[in-house]
């Protein structure tokens, strides 16, 4: 029998809830300072980790700061400070698209709103949402690989595409709550339910997940 949304709801606090006493300092894993650095690492770390894209951004941002900075490179130039960042070649160009329409359409700086992020080249849902929820405080759901595995596992949403698990999940999270829940669901992914061996024994939401015991 199909859960209620009522009950689905419930179940989202309480896992939220526990979640959060053990990963209470959940945040982005990205190092910035403003919303255009985390804009464009967050475009660097798709089907890339967090700590690669820290490790190549971090000192790069000490010298470019703008996407006037960006800009002063060729293609070639940026790839050759991408090189180990997965797709480097593509993200290079889709950087030096994002810069120029930050420019042409935004002065050079990073709009506040989904509508205009997601019309920025190169820049998707799931990267506005970043920046909306972590710079400028507006409610996000943030479907990273790990939100959306966990959130499928736990039962909470019976799609699987990002557009589809970000608007289940915005019915049942309150709006305040969102972004914190992205990052804890985040965590919890990252450090129990992992993609091929989910660590179950570990588990402290395991009572209220349909999947327990059931993922090999």
């Amino acid at each position: 029998m199909a859960e209620s949304f009522n009950n689905k709801k419930s179940r989202a606090l309480k896992i939220f809830n526990k979640l959060s006493e053990v990963y209470p300092n959940a945040s982005c894993r990205l190092i910035y300072k403003n919303p255009f650095e985390l804009l464009i690492s967050t475009m660097l770390a798709a089907q890339c980790t967090d700590d690669r894209v820290n490790t190549v951004m971090v000192p790069l941002y000490k010298k470019f700061k703008t996407p006037s900075d960006f800009l002063s490179l060729s293609q070639e130039e940026l790839e050759t400070k991408l090189r180990s960042i997965n797709f480097y070649r593509n993200k290079a160009k889709s950087v030096l698209a994002c810069c120029k329409s930050l420019i042409s359409e935004h002065n050079g700086n990073v709009p506040d709103t989904m509508e205009e992020l997601v019309n920025l080249s190169g820049v998707g849902r799931k990267t506005a949402n970043v920046v909306l929820g972590n710079c400028f405080g507006i409610p996000a759901i943030m479907t990273d690989t790990h939100l959306m595995r966990v959130s499928i596992r736990l039962g909470l949403t019976d799609n699987s595409t990002p557009e589809k698990i970000e608007a289940d999940l915005k019915e049942i999270i309150p709006a305040e709550l969102q972004v914190m829940f992205s990052h804890t669901i985040g965590e919890h992914g990252r450090n129990i339910c992992k993609a091929k061996k989910p660590l179950q024994n570990e588990c402290v939401v395991c009572d209220l997940c349909p999947s327990c015991g059931k993922i090999a």
